[in-house]
């Protein structure tokens, strides 16, 4: 029995993937560095005090996070993490050029970001646990959604009801109830994916694609619709849809749902522009902005503007006029690093996503259950939908949403549980690439350990 107990305790020795990750944990913490200095240098002529200080922050949470997955997760994929830290970091660097008082925010509320993802690591396990407690996810998932409408806690900014304040704070429900969501369509989907793959209408002699698609499509169309009437919100209820259409897609693969589902919801959306003002208003300023440069369209505007004369290198840090921008350290932080970091610096964060998206696709094709698959793909797509939706809002490619973009815009219910989400992804990956030796070896010293605790049946009995 010791011999396989020290066996498994080598097997599950922290692997190259751990050491792989503090080695892009300590390079994400040099480039964020790096920028914060050359904040300083433009500030003042010579670095600011508080640089030791933000050097401790930023490396002493970076490798409390490497710590945990090191000793939770010590096969999980190196990526997640060092990706996390990097956008972070920028984030970081463009608020505190902007708003300071923010910035202090913002460091909280990555601590406690940082802190869930160890908290969660430590409670989930196994990723299939998750799958028993769906129905009651997805109550809560609508209790946040619709959390916004109420009197009392319920906040409408700008004509979208989005937030909720209750004391000091004020967030988006929305940003934890993706993961719940996400959770929810994989326990179903991968639970409903024969029922849902099959054909089983019979019509004469042949076999035709069941209906039964029919009813989820129409309860999610239905669902992406009530946001649209009452919350006025354009981009979540895009995003809950596509993102629904996603799962279904990688659950069944069928491709004319995903075309029926796509019509009825660009049938809706049509329909919700003729009589909603906001949403009529929100096209109109994608269509035609500089026509609004001075009212309705005066936002996205000055982030073009921005980007533009930030140019290949940007104006550099401190340097240039992102202030002009409404909202630059939120909604538009993507026109405010265009226009001092340039063309380089937005794809930095380009990229960054990108690697992501690779990351979690490639934790979702090893995952060990379909659950596990269709959450990790789920949880991927649904993130790198929001940023993609929220970088081809301010360069129009769509109409601009009121979604903040991923670990680097300023906003703690987004980076919270965006440090959840990757906390969960981390979990399937380490339940993927464990090595089966691991374990067998460790059932196997159960298994020794429960014999040894049996009495044995030819034992005489004691006296």
């Amino acid at each position: 029995m010791s011999d396989d107990h020290g066996r498994a305790r080598k097997l599950r020795r922290p692997k190259p993937r751990r050491r792989t990750e503090l080695g892009l944990l300590v390079l994400s913490s040099v480039i964020v560095t790096a920028l914060y200095t050359l904040l300083s240098f433009s500030t003042s002529s010579a670095t600011s005090l508080h640089l030791a200080v933000f050097l401790g922050i930023v490396l002493g949470l970076s490798l409390i996070a490497h710590a945990v997955t090191r000793v939770l997760a010590p096969d999980a994929s190196p990526v997640f993490l060092p990706i996390a830290a990097l956008l972070n970091g920028i984030g970081y660097v463009m608020i505190s050029r902007l708003y300071p008082h923010e910035a202090k925010l913002q460091a909280g509320w990555t601590a406690v970001g940082i802190f869930l993802y160890a908290l969660t690591l430590y409670i989930v396990k196994r990723s299939r646990d998750l799958d028993r407690y769906r129905y009651l996810l997805l109550l809560l998932a609508i209790a946040l959604i619709l959390s916004p409408l109420m009197p009392v806690i319920g906040e409408n900014i700008y004509g979208e009801r989005l937030w909720i304040h209750v004391g000091p704070i004020s967030g988006q429900p929305i940003e934890g109830a993706k993961i719940l969501l996400c959770i929810f369509f994989a326990s179903y989907f991968s639970e409903k994916q024969e029922v849902l793959r099959i054909p089983t209408l019979r019509v004469g002699n042949r076999l035709l694609p069941s209906p039964a698609p029919l009813g989820p499509i129409l309860v999610a169309w239905a669902f992406s619709m009530l946001v649209l009437a009452v919350e006025h919100d354009v981009g979540f209820a895009v995003l809950l849809f596509a993102f629904f259409i996603a799962m279904f897609w990688l659950s069944t693969g069928h491709k004319r749902w995903i075309v029926f589902g796509s019509g009825i919801f660009a049938a809706g959306l049509f329909v919700g522009i003729r009589i909603l003002p906001q949403v009529q208003e929100r096209i109109t300023v994608w269509l035609h902005p500089f026509s609004h440069a001075q009212t309705t369209g005066y936002q996205i505007v000055q982030g073009l503007y921005g980007m533009g004369t930030g140019g290949l290198i940007g104006t550099g840090l401190g340097l240039g006029h992102p202030g002009f921008i409404p909202f630059p350290s939120t909604d538009m932080i993507f026109s405010a690093i265009g226009e001092e970091m340039g063309l380089l610096g937005t794809t930095v964060v380009v990229v960054a996503f990108i690697f992501f998206l690779g990351a979690g696709l490639q934790a979702a094709q090893r995952a060990r259950s379909d659950f596990s698959k269709l959450l990790a793909a789920g949880l991927t797509v649904i993130l790198s939908l929001q940023a993609f939706f929220i970088m081809g809002g301010i360069t129009r490619l769509f109409p601009l949403t009121g979604f903040t973009l991923p670990f680097v815009a300023y906003g703690g219910s987004s980076l919270v549980a965006n440090y959840v989400l990757i906390a969960v992804l981390a979990r399937i990956s380490d339940e993927g690439n464990r090595p089966a030796l691991v374990r067998e070896a460790t059932t196997h010293a159960v298994m020794i350990r429960e014999e040894d605790l049996r009495p044995a049946a030819s034992a005489p009995p004691t006296r």
